[in-house]
């Protein structure tokens, strides 16, 4: 028996919007089976509802967490948070991008991508970058798209699904590099 794909409503349905609390858990749904059936993400457990929460707020108060509804539903979400923690690196960022199985395809990945680095740059953010488990060709292409560059790839840095994988890390300039620029903005 063969089963049609669900069919994906318009681009003009489409809202980006700025995520909340409230989101967790469509965000952490969405999560769950990247955690659970891919390598895509080394974590082994699907965070819980209230984690998931959390990460929110702390991404929002500093970064950037945002989400991609459909008819009122939210089908993807895209963050920014710190690249590392000593304070030198304050301008640079590490962003991911999550979609419901359901939307792989559609552009979602692209609308929101496009929106969160809009975002982080005018937070004042210039460097994003992004470490992608391999294999994974359609991060890959998504990210090339966006003119992240290749910097460098971890072998058999994560051990996940019986196998090992390599993480390839890409970065991007946001907005014009310049001497002394203002901080991003401090937690709250």
């Amino acid at each position: 028996m063969t089963t049609e794909p669900t069919p994906r409503p318009g681009r003009s349905t489409r809202v980006v919007r700025d995520a909340t609390a409230a989101d967790a858990a469509a965000c952490a749904r969405i999560y769950r089976p990247y955690v659970l059936d891919t390598a895509i993400t080394f974590e082994l457990e699907p965070p819980a509802e209230a984690d998931v929460a959390a990460r929110i707020e702390a991404a929002v108060a500093t970064h950037a967490w945002l989400v991609l509804e459909d008819a009122g539903e939210v089908v993807g979400y895209a963050y920014g948070g710190p690249f590392k923690a000593r304070p030198a690196y304050r301008w640079s960022c590490e962003v991911s991008v999550y979609l419901d199985p359901r939307w792989h395809g559609s552009g979602g990945g692209r609308t929101l991508y496009a929106a969160l680095l809009d975002r982080l740059t005018e937070r004042g953010y210039r460097m994003a970058a992004a470490g992608i488990a391999q294999p994974n060709e359609a991060s890959n292409r998504l990210h090339a798209s966006f003119r992240f560059e290749p910097v460098g790839t971890y072998r058999r840095v994560g051990w996940k699904n019986g196998a090992w994988h390599d993480v390839a890390w890409v970065q991007r300039f946001l907005g014009e590099p310049h001497v002394g620029p203002e901080p991003p903005p401090e937690p709250r």
